[in-house]
């Protein structure tokens, strides 16, 4: 016979056991589209005690959609190693371009994740980060309908070695670390540049080269370095956002281990 209080109390015990043992971390990374969950896949097989944070309902950022809903991705040769490692198919065509199916790409991307023990926390809204003796130490956490809601209802806080913004174009915990704490990024200006237009040649090279540590253990990838850099977007090829994602883990892999 079914227990129904049983189903309940399996949901209730195993999510909080997943959430008490993501108080302390070595990286949380705000964002599940693709440079999140690369970044955070990679230093979860090195052992690190890694999760994600999604504020919405399904993880993999952009990328399910493809290009105006046509669920198919470009590739670069460049980045092809990346996703071998994550067992995608691709599909060549000439000049050093490849496809794959967007929907089979992102699955594999959030099931890599998770099997390599990477802690991912959907329907989660990250309102703000802890900023102490100079630097980020750690996010504070809501509920995703709460926010939405509006509903006057306190957070609560999680604790990091490193932090990593890969909200995509918004950069939204960047955006909040400027405007509350006024500090000084690792940018051409010291602020938030703010996202160029189209150039999908340039945009890719610039999502790898804005990946970086910005402030004192905070770092940005993706969409989201290119937002806080001034760089350009770049459109439906996803070639840079892994390998922006491959360049954080290395980034954030070196700064834990420096402490």
């Amino acid at each position: 016979m079914l227990d129904d209080t049983k189903v309940s109390e399996l949901i209730i015990d195993e999510y909080f056991k997943k959430l008490k043992s993501s108080l302390h971390l070595d990286a949380a990374i705000v964002g599940a589209g693709p440079s999140g969950l690369v970044a955070a896949t990679l230093l979860a097989r090195d052992g690190f005690n890694v999760a994600v944070y999604e504020s919405k309902l399904a993880p993999g950022g952009g990328m399910w959609g493809g290009g105006m809903m046509f669920n198919e991705i470009v590739i670069q040769r460049e980045a092809l190693d990346i996703l071998k490692m994550f067992n995608v198919r691709l599909k060549e065509h000439d000049n050093g371009y490849y496809t794959c199916d967007s929907v089979e790409c992102t699955s594999a991307l959030i099931n890599s994740a998770v099997n390599s023990k990477v802690k991912l926390f959907n329907l989660v809204k990250v309102v703000d980060t802890v900023f102490k003796d100079d630097a980020v130490c750690g996010l504070v956490i809501n509920w995703t309908p709460v926010e939405h809601m509006g509903l006057h209802v306190d957070p609560i806080t999680v604790y990091s070695k490193v932090v990593m913004d890969a909200t995509g174009h918004p950069a939204e915990l960047a955006n909040t670390l400027v405007r509350k704490a006024g500090v000084k990024l690792n940018t051409p200006s010291g602020g938030f540049e703010g996202e160029r237009p189209m150039n999908a040649e340039v945009g890719e090279r610039q999502t790898v080269e804005n990946t970086k540590e910005i402030y004192n253990n905070f770092f940005v990838s993706g969409m989201a370095a290119n937002g806080v850099c001034g760089g350009f977007r770049m459109g439906p090829i996803f070639g840079g956002m892994l390998l922006s994602g491959q360049k954080a883990y290395g980034l954030m892999k070196e700064r834990i281990k420096r402490g």
